[in-house]
């Protein structure tokens, strides 16, 4: 079988096991600037040149290189609305959301965002400053902090990618601006131990998750204008949806939903989950596989079962500031149970992924294979191995999930 790896594929054979491949239903992929356009068309709300005024300075909040998401397009389909509204294209700023991710390259920029690169800059969450506060889910104060070009400017437009996430159930809408243009205090308060630990926090949920509502909120309050997002499954882009925040991210939920999920009876000895890029560029990205299948609606692993993971980690652990406060944690850590443990107490915005992960752990092994850097592996408590075949035991149960993060299991 052929799994995701880097830009290409590897090929995994696995003669002595019992192997079951969860694949989504087929679905059709969509040419990425017809949806665009006709999301654009038909927006929930009205349309976006009559939410903007022809002297607004307009700031528009794009995904950064961990998301696939199509912004030359999206950016391009903005730009030509606002046009209509007479926003000429030195009133238009773009901002990264980089959450605490690394900066693009300018070369990562020019690719993403095509002639719109020039006006970029990439997001510096120190920079971001207060703006006010919103209710948390018991009614506690929350601190929001904006990015200053984001903050200044007259009207807020954001990109984004729907898919399945582990705390938000669906990313997209308002989280491109809150996390990726906002500052350490919401990434502190939503990726918290208390948040990540309630149990309406998980993946695939929105209606009734106070991480995607907080989110919610804080769009809000920042004056999120208009959102263009996009869904995607294995087959390619699935479509758009264009509007008010809310009514994206659940329109294309949905849609995701209906082609990214897999039922299955069984228990498995092993189960190995494809990433691909860009997400298996560093291991903080990487080990998304591992805990979706694990912590999702329905785990599909027998006790003391284990998670394997083809990822090239290039980039090791990863370069920005949470994927290097979750390798400190984690390479420090004696144990899973002993981490999981220290990190109820709280820890530093970005290491919520040692977090989870640790919480993945303290049940099952999780082996990440074909990397450029096993040294990195090791230290983070999981097990290095230089093939798939090398970190399955022969005669294993093994079920393979080729899209790991565009797959949702369910209970059938």
């Amino acid at each position: 079988m052929e799994l995701p790896y880097g830009d290409a594929g590897i090929s995994v054979s696995l003669a002595d096991c019992d192997v079951t491949v969860a694949e989504p239903p087929e679905a059709e992929a969509v040419d990425p600037r017809e949806a665009a356009r006709k999301a654009m068309a038909n927006p929930h709300g009205p349309p976006l040149s009559e939410r903007v005024s022809a002297d607004d300075e307009v700031a528009i909040v794009v995904t950064d290189v961990t998301r696939a998401t199509p912004d030359d397009v999206l950016v391009e389909a903005l730009v030509a609305d606002l046009r209509e509204a007479g926003v000429e294209r030195d009133q238009i700023s773009i901002v990264v959301g980089l959450g605490l991710h690394r900066p693009m390259t300018d070369d990562e920029l020019r690719t993403a965002l095509g002639e719109y690169a020039v006006l970029a800059e990439n997001h510096d969450a120190e920079e971001a400053h207060p703006i006010g506060t919103i209710d948390g889910p018991d009614g506690e104060p929350v601190e929001i902090e904006l990015n200053p070009t984001v903050a200044d400017a007259d009207a807020v437009i954001s990109t984004g990618m729907v898919e399945p996430h582990q705390y938000a159930g669906f990313s997209g809408g308002a989280k491109t601006v809150a996390i990726g243009a906002g500052g350490e205090s919401l990434i502190r308060y939503t990726h918290g131990p208390e948040m990540l630990a309630r149990e309406e926090v998980r993946l695939g949920r929105v209606e009734g998750n106070p991480f995607r509502e907080t989110l919610d909120a804080a769009g809000d309050l920042i004056g999120l204008d208009f959102c263009l997002n996009v869904t995607h499954a294995p087959a390619g882009l699935l479509g758009a949806s264009a509007g008010d925040h809310r009514e994206v991210v659940s329109d294309l939920a949905e849609l995701c939903k209906e082609t990214v999920s897999v039922a299955l009876e069984n228990k498995y000895d092993a189960v190995i989950g494809g990433v691909g890029a860009p997400k298996d560029a560093n291991l903080y990205q990487a080990t998304r596989a591992g805990t979706y299948l694990a912590l999702g609606d329905y785990d599909p692993l027998r006790p003391d079962g284990r998670i394997v993971v083809p990822a090239r980690l290039q980039e090791g652990a990863g370069e920005g500031t949470g994927e290097r406060r979750f390798y400190d944690w984690l390479s420090e850590a004696e144990s899973a149970e002993g981490l999981y443990d220290e990190m109820r107490r709280g820890y530093e915005p970005g290491a919520q992924r040692a977090f989870v992960v640790a919480r993945v752990l303290r049940e099952y092994d999780v082996f990440v294979t074909n990397s450029e850097h096993p040294e990195i592996v090791d230290d983070c408590l999981m097990h290095a191995r230089e093939s798939v075949a090398d970190a399955v035991e022969p005669g294993s149960d093994v079920l393979v999930v080729p899209d790991a993060l565009d797959t949702l299991l369910r209970k059938n």
